[in-house]
C-alpha cells in the first residue's frame, strides 16, 4: 500500500473505484420552534430501508480531480495505490473566499474497505493543512493561495459512515441546509450537514 499524491494518470482510473455508499442509520433533523427563535435537534435514527447509493462520480467532482491532480487548481488530491492501481482517493479544493479546504470527495474500493485507508487520506489532508496554515498559501504552495484556517465538509444526513469518519478524525458538526439539494431534503432524510475542522499552524 502506498499513500501519495494523485497524478494525471490515475485520472482513467478514477471510474473504476466502487465508492458505493451503504448506511442504515441517517441524522434525524427537527425544528424547535419559530422564525429566529428556531433551534435544531439531531439524533441518529434507523433509515426505513437500508441506502445503497452507488455513489457515481459527478461531472463537477471529476472535474475537481482533474484540476487538483493537474497543478491547474490549488487544493489537496490524495491516492492509495495497492498493486499499482489507486483503490482509494479524496480530493479537496482551496476556497480562498473563506479561507477553507472543501473536501469536495472521498472514496474507497468496496473490496479496500475496513482497512483504514480513508482515514489515512483525511489525516495526510489535515497534516497538509497545517503545515500550510500559517503561512498564507494553499495546500499547493502557489503563491497567494489564501491563508487556511479550517478543513469543511457537506455530507447528506443519511452517510452516517462518512459522518462517523469525520468526528473520528476531529471535525465539529456546524450547520446544516434542509434544502442543499431539492425543496424535500428534510423528508427525504438527505437535509445537507456541514462539518468543520479548525485548522491550527504547526
Amino acid at each position: 500500500m502506498q499513500l501519495r499524491p494523485m497524478t494525471p494518470a490515475d485520472l482513467p482510473h478514477l471510474e473504476e473505484i466502487d465508492g458505493t455508499v451503504e448506511s442504515r442509520d441517517y441524522l434525524h433533523l427537527a425544528r424547535e420552534g419559530e422564525g429566529l427563535a428556531s433551534a435544531w435537534k439531531i439524533e441518529q435514527r434507523p433509515l426505513r430501508e437500508k441506502l445503497i447509493d452507488p455513489n457515481r462520480l459527478s461531472p463537477d467532482t471529476r472535474y475537481a480531480y482533474k484540476q487538483v491532480a493537474g497543478g491547474i487548481e490549488e487544493g489537496a488530491a490524495i491516492a492509495v495505490e495497492v498493486e499499482g492501481t489507486p483503490v482509494a482517493c479524496l480530493v479537496a479544493v482551496l476556497r480562498p473566499q473563506l479561507g477553507t479546504l472543501e473536501l469536495i470527495d472521498i472514496r474507497v474500493d468496496y473490496d479496500y474497505r475496513r482497512q483504514g485507508f480513508g482515514t489515512a487520506m483525511l489525516y495526510q489532508l489535515t497534516g497538509a493543512a497545517r503545515e500550510r496554515a500559517g503561512e498564507g498559501e494553499g495546500v499547493g504552495g502557489g503563491e497567494g493561495g489564501g491563508q487556511i484556517r479550517a478543513l469543511y465538509a457537506e455530507v447528506p444526513a443519511n452517510n452516517t459512515p462518512m459522518q462517523e469518519l469525520l468526528a473520528r478524525i476531529g471535525f465539529t458538526l456546524s450547520g446544516l441546509d434542509e434544502r442543499r439539494r431539492s425543496n424535500h431534503d428534510l423528508v427525504k432524510e438527505a437535509a445537507t450537514l456541514l462539518w468543520y475542522l479548525e485548522v491550527e499552524p504547526e
